[in-house]
């Protein structure tokens, strides 16, 4: 359906406080935590409840959250639940009408929940809206909005280029970044699966194209507000230092992760792309897996017992998990 939306948003009302849940999923790592619960606390449209899903496993991580920001709700898990699991349980806790799921290795502008917030006004068929994200030192773009790639990958516009204003006009995208994804829930509600707004099987990597593809199919919009302003230090709750910021990611993966990188990508085109479409691609999907298995199999053969490791546990590739 197509709409016709202004480019100025800035006569448009704001949401109020009590509509708006936060969900952040930790392991604890470094002092990114801290940092994003701090510029939540900073924002000139201060969310109604903050939801920390903890997964750092120690058992004195929480106690230390609580006594520095007391109003934030932490939920420690007693093993690792990953992102889209952790998002599901802090999920079915909130019932506000709108949900701004955050890595902790994020910090927001003053003005990002205020401004994002509009998007959500422009029409009632927005259900994304993701906005401005950089790198940590506000030069370098990260995400401005989340795309299908021609050979069905995900790809974040204008990721690692200089913000030369480029992205400076608020307009429609495919999808949201998973790093800054802010939801109406009435979309949440329509796509959820067996009962799960993210699917569990994507325990990192693609749980954000799944989404906003399933999102997508329904006829749920996304919105880029470049006015919404975040930065974050991409991988930084599981890449090496000195992987972050790099470009051609995956060098820094460890062999579980390529793992989930490859096996997810199968998963999210197979769950939401017709089979004649997946037919009308299969020349750029093709060129795409050789580059990307070339990659594994000569640059890092241990990861090969990794990646069909994962393939053989889903269920959605016909393999049988208890075999």
């Amino acid at each position: 359906m197509a709409m016709d939306l202004p480019a100025d948003v800035e006569s448009m009302g704001i949401l109020e406080s009590k509509e708006i849940s936060v969900i952040i999923v930790t392991k604890g790592a470094g002092d990114y935590l801290r940092k994003c619960l701090s510029s939540l606390r900073g924002q000139s449209l201060p969310p109604g409840e903050i939801i920390v899903m903890d997964n750092s496993l120690d058992s004195s991580f929480s106690p230390a959250i609580l006594r520095e920001f007391p109003s934030v709700k932490v939920l420690s898990s007693p093993n690792n639940l990953y992102y889209g699991a952790s998002l599901n349980k802090g999920l079915s806790l909130t019932r506000s009408q709108f949900v701004l799921c955050l890595n902790d290795d994020v910090v927001l502008g003053r003005d990002f929940i205020l401004e994002a917030g509009k998007g959500f006004l422009l029409n009632e068929n927005i259900g994304m809206v993701s906005g401005k994200i950089l790198r940590m030192d506000g030069s370098i773009l990260d995400s401005t909005g989340l795309f299908l790639t021609l050979w069905y990958s995900a790809r974040e516009r204008g990721y690692g280029r200089q913000d030369k204003g480029d992205f400076d006009r608020p307009g429609f995208v495919f999808g949201v970044s998973g790093s800054v994804a802010f939801y109406r829930r009435k979309m949440l509600e329509d796509i959820k699966e067996k009962g799960d707004y993210f699917d569990p099987e994507f325990k990192m990597f693609y749980e954000d194209l799944d989404i906003s593809w399933r999102a997508h199919n329904r006829g749920w919009k996304a919105y880029y507000l470049p006015s919404a302003k975040a930065f974050h230090a991409r991988g930084g709750s599981f890449r090496p230092a000195g992987g972050l910021g790099r470009p051609f990611a995956r060098r820094y993966l460890d062999d579980d992760l390529h793992g989930e990188l490859i096996k997810n990508r199968y998963l999210a085109f197979l769950k939401n792309a017709s089979p004649f479409s997946i037919a009308a691609r299969i020349i750029p999907i093709l060129l795409y897996d050789f580059c990307a298995w070339f990659f594994i199999i000569f640059f890092r053969p241990a990861a090969l017992r990794a990646v069909f490791s994962k393939l053989r546990q889903s269920s959605r590739f016909g393999f049988d998990k208890q075999s």
